[in-house]
C-alpha cells in the first residue's frame, strides 16, 4: 500500500514539475535585439521565434509560434512574457545596399524566469 501511494506521488510531482517548464508566452522573462547584415540594420525585417526549440526547425515559417516586424529605423525587435526555456529566433529581410534577401537565425535560451536577453540575429544574403 505505501508503494502504490509513494508512487503515485512520484508520478505527481512529476507531472507537475515538467508542467512548470514550459517554454512559451505568460512568463516574466524577454528577448530582444537587433537584425543585422554585415552590422547594418536590416529594417522591415521579420524575426520568427519557436518555442521548446534549441536548433533550427525549419524554413516552414507556419511552424514557427510567433512572428514580429522589426522596427523600421534600428531593426529592432522584442518577444516579451515568455518562461524560461529554449526559443530559436530566424530573421528574414531585404538588405538595399546589396539588393538581395538575408536571412539567419540563432538558439537563445532563457535561464530563469525574469531574465532579459539582448542579442543581435545576423543575417546572410
Amino acid at each position: 500500500m505505501f508503494y502504490r501511494i509513494s508512487t503515485l506521488f512520484l508520478l505527481i510531482s512529476s507531472i507537475a514539475i515538467i508542467s512548470c517548464n514550459k517554454e512559451g508566452i505568460g512568463g516574466k522573462a524577454s528577448i530582444s535585439g537587433t537584425v543585422q547584415h554585415n552590422g547594418k540594420a536590416i529594417p522591415d525585417a521579420v524575426v520568427y521565434i519557436k518555442y521548446g526549440a534549441d536548433e533550427f526547425p525549419s524554413f516552414d515559417f507556419d511552424q514557427y509560434d510567433d512572428n514580429v516586424i522589426v522596427n523600421g529605423t534600428d531593426a529592432s525587435f522584442s518577444f516579451e512574457n515568455l518562461y524560461k526555456g529554449n526559443y530559436y529566433l530566424h530573421a528574414v529581410g531585404y538588405d538595399v545596399s546589396i539588393m538581395e534577401n538575408v536571412g539567419g537565425g540563432l538558439a537563445v535560451k532563457i535561464n530563469n524566469k525574469k531574465e532579459l536577453i539582448v542579442t543581435e540575429i545576423p543575417v546572410t544574403n
